[in-house]
């Protein structure tokens, strides 16, 4: 055998080899990365922390609501009919509170308005009442009802301690709640799509 053949041989099999090892390689690169990278999603812990949550508000008709998690707590997201909106003008002089103006729940002054929301129809709210942390009922049909004034135009009754609240979730005179419903921090990334968690970066 002459001194080349030998020497082919050998870039033969050590390129064969380094072929291997490379592939092999990758293949453990990528067992290794698929993981890795799974970790950037937020996890169920994590959302329950306190991580930003998404809601398609398209899917909500009118009148009704979703509730979803953030932080541990309720999220209420409502698409309010105009009957509801037209409705709360007519209260205001039975609200405790009606421009949101009482500081323990800061409302964010994207929300400073009648409907306390970005999009008038959308109330976004934290489902849980100011008073003692129960979570108030639906009464959204309006009229006189158990527990409820005669002139009611729809909203939220706590039956823990009987406060009121509106369908933007500000509460009624002279009830045990000190203040309006809570409204997290949110913001639109599509006409259709609510992030709840976080604020509108400048």
């Amino acid at each position: 055998m002459s001194e080349a053949t030998v020497d082919s041989t050998v870039d033969s099999s050590r390129r064969t080899w380094l072929i291997t090892s490379c592939a092999m390689g990758g293949v453990g690169a990528a067992a290794v990365a698929v993981p890795f990278v799974s970790t950037f999603q937020p996890s169920e812990r994590a959302k329950a922390a306190g991580a930003a949550i998404e809601v398609d508000v398209s899917a909500i008709p009118p009148g009704e609501k979703v509730v979803v998690e953030w932080r541990g707590k309720p999220v209420w997201v409502m698409r309010r009919t105009p009957e509801q909106l037209a409705a709360l003008e007519k209260i205001e002089a039975d609200l405790a509170d009606p421009n949101s103006d009482r500081k323990a729940y800061p409302t964010p002054e994207y929300a400073k308005n009648r409907h306390r929301s970005i999009k008038p129809e959308i109330l976004v709210a934290v489902g849980i009442c100011t008073h003692l942390g129960c979570s108030p009922g639906d009464k959204l049909t309006p009229g006189p009802q158990p527990s409820l004034p005669d002139n009611w135009q729809g909203g939220f009754l706590c039956a823990c301690h009987g406060s009121t609240f509106d369908v933007a979730g500000r509460v009624f005179k002279n009830k045990p709640a000190p203040d309006n419903l809570e409204i997290p921090p949110h913001y639109y990334t599509s006409e259709t799509t609510v992030l709840i968690g976080e604020e509108k970066k400048a």
